[in-house]
């Protein structure tokens, strides 16, 4: 859950005017499949086509990023956040599961604080490990994944759920994060294992700068279904510093729901 910040929640006729805006943006445009999506269902019927980016161990880590709440829907986060404030916070998806009072416990401190309010134990976040064909080293945004040298790289996100708790047996998110160059490729060491078989599918790149028009940016997407839970303090000690300059969540896109802009799984 993210501490209520004076952001004023929208109402359903807010984002359906932002979904049908989506639709005359990108109607008979040539977009290809758009993300986020609900994982659970694999039916689309964009036909734009192109090749699932090969995987990881052939890539270059260049970005790592979260989100609060889940972009994605399905597998273990499927409660419906609310609609935000329309720019992407406060919406997306929450961890369906339970949590004990222990792990709920109050942080003496605020974890990764924004203007949109600061993380709290209980709260959702998706993580983000995007990966790119081009020779590119670990680094902020999108523009880490990008090279003079490749135009149109392919790109990759490992995606992995987590539900932060107050409790040091947790994952520890500096370890989740961890990277190294190995066999001359930038490798992220520890994307957990063992969540459950990821969907993989091809979409777009994210974020609630999309509500409205179409991603660009051709992006194969695995999506782990299951939810790990990862140690607050933790988080909050990564946001005060990491070499991708992240110190805060960031908002989520609309879940994308027009068939014509989802691939067939």
């Amino acid at each position: 859950m993210l501490s209520v910040a004076a952001d004023k929640i929208v109402s359903d006729e807010v984002i359906s005017t932002q979904r049908s805006a989506l639709k005359v943006n990108t109607n008979g445009k040539g977009f290809g499949p758009q993300s986020p999506r609900d994982i659970d269902l694999s039916t689309g019927k964009n036909k734009v086509l192109f090749e699932m980016a090969p995987a990881v161990e052939d890539m270059n880590l260049c970005n790592i990023h979260f989100h609060q709440n889940a972009e994605h829907k399905g597998g273990e986060f499927t409660e419906y956040a609310g609609n935000g404030d329309g720019h992407g916070y406060h919406s997306g998806y929450k961890y369906t599961g339970k949590l004990t009072k222990d792990e709920l416990t109050s942080t003496s401190e605020e974890v990764c604080p924004s203007s949109h309010g600061s993380l709290k134990p209980g709260a959702t976040i998706e993580v983000h490990y995007v990966h790119s064909t081009a020779q590119v080293a670990p680094g902020p945004t999108l523009g880490a994944c990008l090279s003079e040298s490749i135009a149109n790289p392919q790109l990759r996100v490992e995606t992995q759920v987590y539900v932060l708790v107050n409790d040091q047996g947790a994952f520890d998110f500096g370890r989740l994060t961890a990277h190294h160059k190995s066999l001359g490729k930038n490798q992220a060491l520890h994307i957990p294992t063992n969540t459950g078989n990821a969907v993989q599918y091809i979409g777009s790149t994210t974020g609630p700068g999309y509500n409205e028009k179409g991603s660009p940016f051709q992006v194969s997407w695995s999506v782990r279904p299951k939810v790990a839970k990862v140690n607050i303090s933790t988080v909050g000690k990564w946001c005060q510093g990491n070499i991708f300059n992240e110190d805060h969540a960031h908002g989520v896109r609309n879940l994308v729901q027009n068939p014509d802009l989802l691939s067939n799984m």
